[in-house]
């Protein structure tokens, strides 16, 4: 039976509760006070009766070595959104909780630590950071290790809504022609260096099917159905640390995008000669996958500086398609498919 016995020893006096955890073994507690010790096994009784119960010694695990366990839990997850969150992690996260044992996280120190970020990260890297953290914190709940997650109910900085830009079709030939070249005026570099065409055929691409970047890298000349003016989106490729890596799609479903009558034969053109297995557009130099950072700095920003829009990003390409197919009449339900979207609200 559960009790909160007097000791005193070279005359101070401690108070010890016993009590049986729900397994049956037998645990013990000291305190100073006794108001303490009997505040303690009133909690200890009350999470037995409710079914709440948590063992103390399961929750003295710090958050460094929690997150670690979690990490290691995520390989389901993509590679970029796996190295995203280790560095959120090790950025952010370790500086902050790493000593700290779980039982002792407390919601205003969350809270008072959220606030702060806040004053030197944008509101959405600050969201970021906290999901991460409840996250972690929510493997322990599932693990008995804490009785809730004292990440719940934070009060978040609101994200800024920020400004979507659309381009014309006017202006997309205008950044395409661009994008050709050009593309470095050195005439040291190799004529297919300093014009490249398929810039310009991928600047058309991104902004008429509406792909991302790595699934434009990643398309390969037998997915492009001439015939039927379609495209199935079946692979990706990210650029993780140094290296490459391949995958599915993002939310990993295959899709058909529809291609343009008038991009078709230009890209006939374009894949005539190779085979089957080769990708459609791909490095200058390596031949492999065409990166997100080369295409920029060879050719797209310098091309969206040209036609009076500095600062454009590829994947706003992506936002002009929807824009363009919406105001084709194209039924958003359709457009929600070919960007691959899983909410039409997202669209």
């Amino acid at each position: 039976m559960a009790s909160v016995e007097r000791r005193t020893r070279n005359e101070r006096t401690r108070w010890y509760v016993r009590y049986r955890d729900p397994g049956g073994e037998q645990r013990t507690k000291t305190f100073d006070r006794r108001v303490d010790a009997e505040r303690y096994l009133t909690s200890i009784e009350s999470s037995k009766l409710s079914g709440s119960y948590v063992d103390p010694a399961r929750s003295r695990v710090t958050v460094g070595e929690w997150a670690d366990r979690w990490l290691a839990g995520q390989a389901h997850l993509k590679p970029t959104t796996r190295e995203r969150y280790e560095g959120i992690v090790r950025k952010h996260i370790r500086p902050r909780w790493s000593s700290t044992k779980l039982a002792d996280v407390a919601h205003a120190e969350i809270q008072t630590w959220v606030t702060k970020l806040a004053r030197a990260a944008e509101p959405a890297t600050v969201r970021k950071i906290h999901r991460v953290l409840s996250l972690i914190l929510t493997l322990a709940v599932k693990d008995g290790r804490l009785i809730r997650n004292p990440a719940t109910d934070i009060n978040l900085p609101r994200p800024r809504a920020l400004e979507q830009r659309y381009l014309t079709h006017e202006q997309v030939h205008d950044l395409a022609r661009a994008a050709a070249g050009p593309v470095y005026p050195s005439k040291h570099r190799r004529l297919d260096e300093r014009q490249s065409d398929q810039y310009r055929l991928i600047v058309l691409f991104l902004a008429y099917t509406g792909v991302r970047f790595g699934e434009m890298a990643a398309l390969r000349v037998r997915r492009i159905d001439f015939l039927r003016r379609r495209a199935t989106i079946a692979e990706s490729v990210t650029l993780v640390g140094a290296r490459q890596v391949w995958g599915t799609p993002k939310g990993h479903e295959r899709r058909d995008v529809p291609i343009p009558r008038f991009l078709v034969d230009q890209l006939a053109e374009r894949v005539s000669g190779k085979a089957p297995d080769d990708l459609v557009f791909s490095g200058v130099r390596g031949g492999g996958a065409l990166r997100t950072h080369i295409f920029r700095r060879a050719a797209f920003d310098r091309a969206a500086e040209v036609i009076g829009i500095p600062g454009l990003h590829p994947h706003e390409l992506r936002h002009t398609a929807a824009s363009l197919a919406i105001a084709a009449g194209a039924d958003v339900k359709v457009v929600q498919k070919m960007l691959g979207h899983k909410s039409a609200v997202m669209t």
